[in-house]
This record gives structure tokens, C-alpha cells and sequence, in this order.
């Protein structure tokens, strides 16, 4: 193998190739927030690019791009120089990886370097404040670390960011370093006003903070929800500098600086990979998003014997949870009907890894969503997995088109039972397969439905049961041809069915990746033809939802926006299937919650044939279709107020914290406005709270919201904080 100067070729290629996809990527992310490549695929370019130099020392030079911090600053401010260098961040990605950190720093410090603060890493934009006599004279972006851009008019715009510092001790001049972020709730908010004014929405909140955070006109930065969190200081002069990390934290909340409550200072790598482990799981707890954990060392003398490399410090590194968002092939675009005969476009994608799961499908909601995002077969495309969450493809990478890509064409007849598919009425969003009785596809979706959680909870009649009962293979017919016949199943007609399995997410037939051809399950019998536990389980627990309340049963029924919330109003206002069935539009339109929408909607399905015979079926089946009688309300001292629940609240769930409003005649809401009567704040409020305080909404903390239970609204109000906009 041919070499220069000691290093293979291949070698010094594959360097000069990575060292160029990551600049460009550093430019697209940093400077112009329109990034082509996922955070994934950067992280792997950039491990790959360390190993390299690892194995051939020569090849890191200062230029490399492992040297270097951030991107070069844009041409449309003004450039600062930071009063110190504001370096990046090694990462670890295992167990494996934060080890070795440690045993690095305790090699280099010869002793344990604990204890260590361990932080959440905000996926934000990383922004550095000067103030000077206490009063805050610059703010500038993290650019190449050295030089950033000068964004004071901006920052001067961000809720919770003091003009002038308060309290005792303020330094001279400090600068302070941070996160600017845009909240989860707020982002949705913001993306949805931007999709109405026919304008692109954002990718993710990190793009949306840094692309507000670089608007020209301030004005507009203003109108956006931007907040910030510091964690860190450049420079500290005039005042006694703390001793720690976490004294820091301390100081910089007492002089009015926003802060996060969410890090611990901890003895040692067990508790550290504790710590880790904890937000793995509650990822989406804060907020905001995050995409890992910041340990550092806590005592600044100690930071200063470990010092820095030439781009991050040694006493810190950021454990970097699997991306949530990555980028991917859009192989084509299908649809699937839903249980309500809504037709929902879905993405089938190149298989791949995203927040802990492989992906190879996603939802594109309606034809229009599929236009606003613009996405054509055969795009690159961002998708999106946070949490629990249905992947969501969030925009196409378009500067990697090459012109191969077509438009999205929508069906014009449903693809499983062949009607011509139309919209209800004029305006609507959504093309419907208007055959609701005889399609085999809202049959099998509204089944699946009817067993649900919030619904029947039929445990044992999942997907792949309610596709069986519904669609065996020919020449079997189906043993559930409606509704009706759910009560009614015997072992016998269990047995012997066999069926296709489908996508749960979209309704189509699984491939078999070995045979290339659809999956058939013989899901109620064993290999000797005799009951599966499947089938004895799914008997039993439909023998055990003939008792339920009233309010799941008319969740079962599909009844159109009758979900779990509106049905627990009609049970609690009149008790019995035949007294919703017989209410009249006037009399139903009454009911709390209700309204004449609704109202309407419940009147048209009762008046169906065949949705009364579901009822007179599952009647005779011994289905439970009342409730006792309603007890007595105790006294309604809630009467006429709105309130919101959020973050925990100690001796309650966020549902018996509702219930215990509603019991008093209140009303709770799943959102803050300028109505709200009281705002329930537990620990980790997160945006409510920030909304509530914009609107001067009264807050009850734990304390006071038991004061408002057992002394009412008047007393609660002298224990509220109202805080000032």
C-alpha cells in the first residue's frame, strides 16, 4: 500500500473527505441553520475523523476540523471577540466511553477529581453574555469559539434575561455562557402560526431558536417564544469568584439569572451513570429538548489543574443520548384507512435507527401536509422520532435532490374495499372512504379501537387479533362483520383462522423479509389444532368487558369526537345508553362539554340502522349499558372557575388532582390562556407555568392548591403567587 509521509493514502483521501463534510456540515448547522446532514451522521463523521489522527498522529494538524470549535461566525452581524474562548464539548456515547473519561481525568489530576455536577444538555444555540457593572452590555453567539456574532438586540428580547443584574456581590464584569432554546409546546405553537401565514415551518426548536435568535429585526425575535438557561461563566472580576461549579449555579440565581433546577453535583461515575440513565428514560420530562447529559467537575481549582485540549475542556464531557432526528431515503408514499374511514397518507423510508428503534414508515396526516411539507418520492428527509411518538418526516433535504423526485399522487378509490374516495363537506382537509359498514380496513381499525385502553381494555385483542377476526384468509369469511358481533365470539370460531398480518402504524400487509412474501399468523390455535392461550385470554376478557362503565362503552362505539373526555360527560350526565340514544340535539348540546357540534354528530349516529343494532346486539349479549345512579355533588365551590394541572404534585396523579377540581364544580383545561382562573403548578411546571406568568394568571403551588380544595377560590387567592408580566 503506497504511503506519504507515513500515512497510507487511502488513509489521507478518506481524512481530506471527512474534513470536508464536516465543515460544510458545521456551516449549514451553525451559520446558516439549514443543515443537510443529521446530528447523527455528523457525530459519526467526526469519530471517525478522531480515529483517524488516533491512528496517524500527523494528520491532526490545527486545521483539522477536530481542532476547531463551532463554524466561522455569518457575514450579518457585527463581529465580538469573547473575553475568553468558548470552547466545545468531547463527547461520550456508552458506558464504555464515560469510563474512560474518568480514568483520563483521575490519571491526569493523580487522585479522584469528584465530586461531579452532571447537567441536562439543551439542544439549543450556546450564547455568551457580558455584563458590565451589573448591566448587560453584549450578548454574542458561540461562532468559531474566539469570535461570535453580536446579537444584544436580540438577546435584550428573551424572557427571563435581566437587563441588570440584582443582590449582593455582582461582579464587576462577568460574562455568562448558556443555551438559548425555544419550548417543546411553544415550538408546536409557533410552527403551526407559521404553516397558517403560509410560511416554512421550522425543522426541530433548535433551528427555530437559532433562526429567531439571527433575525435582523428584533422586532420579530420579540414575537417569538425564546428562552434561556445559563450554565457557566467566562470571566468573573470585582466580586470573590465561587469555588465551584455549583456555588456558580448558586450565585447566578441570586443575582436574577434564569437557571435550571435539574442538576445534581454527585460523588462518583455510579451515581454519575445513574444520573444518565434516569433521563434516558424521562428524556421528555423537561420543557425543553435535550439531546444528553454534561458532566463536569465541580471544584474550579480542579478544572484548572485538568485544563483544556485546543477545543474542549478536560473536565468535562457530554454523554449524548441515540438522535431522535436523522436523515433518510422516502421510498414511496402509500395510504391506509382509518377506523373513522379517514384516508392518512404514510412515508415507507429506508430502514433506520432513530431514538432507540428502527424506522421504516411515518405518517404524512393528509395530502394537503404532504404539499405544505413539500416533500416529493425520493427526497432525503429529516424524520423525526421523540419519544413514544409516531415518527414524523419534518421537511425534505432538498439540496440533495438530483432531480429524480416525483410528486405524491392520492388515490381516488379506498385501496381495500374500492369505493370512490370524497370529502364529507366542502373545505375539509381529509378525503374519506365514505363505505363505514361493509370496508374491511375501518372494520379491523375500529375493533382494534373498541379494545383499547380507553376504551373496552380487552386485553388479548390487539392488532394482530382484530386484523383475524376481521380479515382471515379466503375462504374463511370473518367471524367479526361488525361490531355487533364482538360480543358473541365462541372458541369454535376461533380456531381456525388464519390471517395476514398488517403494520399496526398503517394498515398494510407485512412482508416477510426471508420469503419476500406477506406474514400469516394462526393466532387462536396451537400447533394441534387446539386453543392458544390467545383465544382462551381474548374470551375471557370480553366475558369481562360486558361490565364496564358506560363512559367506555360509548368510547367504543366511534362515535365521532366522542373521546374518553366527552364520553365520562355524557355517562355522568345521563347514566344510560337509551337516555343519550333518545336526547334530543337540543337536550344533548346541553350536557357539560358538549356543545351543538357535537351534539349534531351523536344525534346522526344513533339515527344509523345498523349502529342501533350494535347496541340492541350488544344488549342482548348482556353488555352493561348504564351506570348507578349519580351521588349526591358535594358542595361546588369551584363553580365557573378554569383550571390547568401541571408539573407533580405531591399526594396526587394529575388525574386525581382534576378530579378533585371537577368534584367542586371547576373546570380543568389542557391549556393556559387569559381565562384560566388558576394555574396548579407542581414540580417541573415547564412552559404552563412560564404562559401563566405571561398572562398574570394566579399560581397555586401544592400547598395552596389544598387551600383551595378545603377553603375554596377566595382563600386560594390570597396563597397564589401572581407573579408580574
Amino acid at each position: 500500500m503506497s504511503e506519504v509521509g507515513g500515512v497510507p493514502v487511502d488513509a489521507l483521501k478518506r481524512h481530506a473527505e471527512l474534513s470536508e463534510l464536516v465543515e460544510e456540515a458545521r456551516w449549514r448547522y451553525y451559520v446558516l441553520d439549514d443543515p443537510t446532514a443529521s446530528d447523527a451522521q455528523f457525530d459519526a463523521w467526526f469519530r471517525e475523523l478522531l480515529e483517524l489522527e488516533e491512528a496517524h498522529p500527523s494528520l491532526q494538524t490545527p486545521d483539522s476540523p477536530t481542532q476547531k470549535v463551532g463554524a466561522p461566525v455569518s457575514g450579518d452581524f457585527a463581529k465580538v471577540q469573547h473575553l475568553n474562548r468558548m470552547d466545545s464539548l468531547d463527547n461520550a456515547f456508552n458506558d464504555a466511553d464515560m469510563a474512560a473519561w474518568q480514568a483520563r481525568v483521575e490519571r491526569l489530576a493523580e487522585r479522584d477529581p469528584g465530586p461531579y455536577l452532571c447537567e441536562l444538555k439543551i439542544d439549543g444555540l450556546a450564547v455568551a453574555l457580558v455584563y458590565r457593572d451589573g448591566k448587560l452590555e453584549r450578548g454574542a453567539t458561540r461562532g468559531d469559539g474566539r469570535t461570535g456574532d453580536d446579537v444584544t438586540a436580540n438577546v435584550r428580547t428573551i424572557k427571563g434575561v435581566p437587563h441588570r443584574l440584582i443582590g449582593e456581590g455582582v461582579p464587576s464584569l462577568v460574562e455568562v455562557r448558556g443555551e438559548v432554546y425555544i419550548p417543546v409546546q411553544d415550538f408546536a405553537l409557533l410552527n403551526e402560526q407559521l404553516i397558517e401565514q403560509g410560511k416554512q415551518p421550522f425543522a426541530n426548536p433548535r433551528n427555530a431558536a437559532a433562526g429567531t435568535l439571527r433575525q435582523k429585526d428584533a422586532r420579530i425575535t420579540a414575537q417569538r417564544p425564546l428562552r434561556m438557561l445559563v450554565h457557566g461563566i467566562g470571566l468573573w472580576e470585582g466580586s470573590p469568584e465561587p469555588r465551584a461549579q455549583s456555588d456558580v449555579y448558586d450565585r447566578l440565581r441570586e443575582f436574577g439569572l434564569p437557571v435550571s433546577d435539574l442538576y445534581r453535583v454527585l460523588p462518583g461515575l455510579t451515581e454519575v451513570n445513574e444520573f444518565i440513565d434516569h433521563y434516558r428514560v424521562h428524556r421528555h420530562d423537561p420543557a425543553y429538548e435535550i439531546d444528553g447529559v454534561v458532566v463536569k467537575v465541580d471544584d474550579f481549582r480542579m478544572q484548572r489543574e485538568l485544563g483544556s485540549t485546543s477545543r474542549a475542556p478536560r473536565w468535562a464531557i457530554a454523554f449524548k443520548y441515540p438522535p431522535e432526528e436523522v436523515n433518510t431515503k422516502l421510498l414511496d408514499i402509500q395510504v391506509g384507512i382509518g377506523r373513522t374511514g379517514r384516508v392518512t397518507p404514510y412515508a415507507v423510508m429506508e430502514p433506520v435507527s432513530v431514538a432507540g428503534s428502527t424506522v421504516e414508515r411515518a405518517t404524512l396526516h393528509n395530502a394537503a401536509i404532504v404539499v405544505k411539507k413539500g416533500v416529493l418520492i425520493g427526497d432525503t428527509v429529516v424524520l423525526r422520532k421523540a419519544g413514544d411518538v409516531i415518527p414524523e418526516i419534518v421537511k425534505p433535504v432538498e439540496a440533495l435532490r438530483d432531480g429524480s423526485e416525483r410528486e405524491f399522487v392520492m388515490p381516488t378509490h379506498c385501496p381495500e374495499c374500492g369505493t370512490l374516495l370524497a370529502y364529507e363537506r366542502e373545505g375539509d382537509a381529509d378525503l374519506r372512504c365514505p363505505n363505514a359498514r361493509s370496508c374491511p380496513a375501518q372494520l379491523r381499525e375500529r375493533i382494534y379501537f373498541a379494545a383499547g385502553r380507553t376504551a373496552l381494555d380487552i386485553d388479548g385483542l390487539g392488532y394482530v387479533a382484530a386484523t383475524a377476526l376481521t380479515q382471515p384468509l379466503p375462504p374463511q369469511q370473518p367471524v367479526v362483520r361488525s361490531e355487533a358481533d364482538l360480543f358473541d365470539l365462541t372458541l369454535e370460531q376461533l380456531i381456525p383462522i388464519k390471517s395476514v398480518v398488517r403494520d399496526q402504524d398503517n394498515g398494510l400487509p407485512k412482508i416477510d423479509p426471508k420469503t419476500g412474501e406477506q406474514k400469516v399468523v394462526t393466532f387462536f390455535s396451537n400447533l394441534n389444532g387446539e386453543p392458544s392461550q390467545n383465544a382462551l385470554k381474548l374470551i375471557e376478557e370480553v366475558r369481562r368487558a360486558k361490565k364496564s362503565p358506560l363512559a367506555r362503552v360509548l368510547v367504543a362505539l366511534s362515535i365521532r369526537h366522542v373521546g374518553p373526555p366527552t364520553a365520562r360527560d355524557l355517562a355522568n350526565e345521563l347514566r344510560s345508553i337509551d337516555a343519550v340514544m333518545n336526547a334530543s340535539e337540543e337536550e344533548l348540546a346541553q350536557v357539560e362539554g358538549i356543545g351543538p357540534r357535537v351534539a349534531a354528530t351523536i344525534k346522526e349516529w344513533f339515527e344509523v340502522d345498523w349502529h342501533r343494532e350494535i347496541i340492541d346486539r350488544w344488549k342482548a349479549a348482556g353488555v352493561l349499558m348504564e351506570d348507578e345512579p349519580a351521588p349526591d355533588k358535594g358542595p361546588q365551590i369551584l363553580e365557573g372557575l378554569t383550571f390547568v394541572v401541571t408539573g407533580t404534585l405531591e399526594g396526587y396523579t394529575r388525574d386525581s388532582a382534576s378530579e378533585a377540581l371537577t368534584s367542586r364544580g371547576g373546570k380543568v383545561s389542557g391549556s393556559v390562556s387569559k381565562k384560566t382562573s388558576f394555574l396548579v403548578a407542581g414540580e417541573n411546571a415547564g412552559s404552563k407555568y412560564d404562559k401563566a406568568v405571561g398572562f398574570g394568571v394566579p399560581i397555586l403551588d401544592g400547598a395552596g392548591f389544598e387551600v383551595l380544595l378545603k377553603e375554596g377560590p377566595e382563600a386560594a387567592a390570597e396563597a397564589a403567587a401572581t407573579p408580574e408580566t
